[in-house]
């Protein structure tokens, strides 16, 4: 039996942040080469640190002359990038950056193993769901994720004109009987424009909205706040600290709620297992879920280079399921075919949708018209239960 009474905590970043600044360009570039070309090939990884970005990895189009020609727009899809997000710093302005651009043709002995649809990596991959918000994700992670989207989102809007683009946050819920229902603390760092700013100040200007993120009464007196702790924080993003592409891959998907694979997202095309067959996991467990056959769900999915078929399917409802684990098992592989090739169909996961899951976590979002966060979807109820 697991814990019912507990504390947990999860952390996210904003767009700001350097290692999700670099996610944003490695996605904008995915997205730039799928616009080109549905099937396009991309592993894109990103650097940044003072005055620079350093964009590296594989790429494939048709033909080697449309690669080149896309490689040669990198230096562009960077300055919109870090322009859109709000970097206009001394040292790290996006029109003054230097960018390097060493991209390059995807290796022929990779390309092969795709080629005949086989999967673009080994590795294991997962996908959670839970009841703790309406969206079925774990509670601490979503509301850590929509604090910092708000405060985005007024930042950009000129209504907070001195928050920067550079923030944290931090939120610690008590559990009882497997439900949150208190914050016992907030933190909360975020990036502002003038030296004369205190942490008093700070918080006056962002508690409003985060007591309009969090749900009515889980603020109490004996919340601990803890906002720009260190005092100051006026140099921020790649200027204060590097970034890297792939290095918050919890607050990407559950906060540390749910097992990881240990593969990241950003950059890759949906040939790579490591993001598609873990949207497809989630996919898979949020319709579980949502078909109300078990109130948690995990489920594990494992791949062989250019193989396509997975080698094993892993389901865990944590002692709530209303079916044996091992029926849901056997259900999720008849009402999803799991190749890699099935799951980019089914999801539609050959479009330009990535630039826009680079921050504020690839799971918990509503799902787009265009097919963005098709993966959140909850139209595989009818066929899981059928299988059932």
């Amino acid at each position: 039996m697991s814990r019912q009474d507990y504390t947990f905590t999860s952390e996210s970043v904003s767009e700001g942040h350097p290692d999700k600044l670099c996610d944003r360009v490695s996605d904008a570039v995915l997205d730039a080469f799928l616009t080109a070309e549905p099937n396009a090939r991309v592993a894109c990884e990103t650097f940044a640190t003072t005055n620079r970005v350093v964009v590296g990895g594989e790429v494939g189009l048709s033909s080697k002359e449309a690669t080149k020609a896309m490689v040669e727009r990198v230096d562009a899809i960077v300055r919109d990038c870090v322009r859109d997000i709000g970097y206009e710093q001394k040292k790290f302005h996006w029109e003054k950056i230097k960018v390097h651009n060493y991209l390059h043709e995807q290796s022929a002995h990779i390309a092969q193993g795709v080629d005949r649809d086989g999967a673009g990596d080994q590795g294991i991959m997962f996908g959670y769901a839970c009841r703790e918000t309406p969206e079925l994700m774990p509670a601490p992670i979503q509301y850590a994720h929509a604090i910092l989207r708000r405060l985005a989102e007024v930042r950009k809007s000129g209504k907070e004109p001195t928050l920067g683009p550079d923030a944290k946050s931090q939120l610690s819920l008590r559990y009882v009987n497997g439900k949150p229902v208190e914050v016992t603390s907030i933190v909360l760092s975020t990036q502002h424009t003038s030296k004369r700013q205190t942490s008093k100040v700070i918080r006056g200007i962002v508690e409003p909205y985060i007591r309009e993120i969090l749900p009515e009464g889980w603020i109490t007196k004996k919340t601990e706040w803890h906002v720009n702790p260190t005092g100051t924080f006026v140099i921020g993003g790649p200027d204060g600290d590097a970034g890297l592409t792939g290095r918050k891959i919890i607050v990407d998907t559950y906060g540390g709620a749910a097992p990881h694979g240990g593969g990241a997202f950003s950059g890759k095309d949906p040939t790579k297992v490591d993001r598609s067959a873990a949207y497809a996991a989630r996919y898979l467990a949020k319709n579980v879920v949502a078909a109300d056959l078990a109130d948690r769900c995990t489920i594990q999915i494992s791949y062989a280079i250019g193989v396509a078929k997975p080698l094993s399917i892993y389901v865990d409802t944590h002692g709530t399921g209303k079916v044996e684990d091992a029926a849901i098992e056997r259900a999720i592989s008849s009402a999803m075919d799991l190749t890699p090739r099935g799951i980019r169909t089914q999801l539609g996961l050959t479009k330009p949708i990535y630039a826009r899951t680079s921050a504020y976590g690839h799971f918990g979002r509503a799902p787009e018209a265009d097919g963005g966060f098709s993966w959140e979807r909850t139209d595989l109820i009818d066929a899981i239960k059928k299988a059932v």
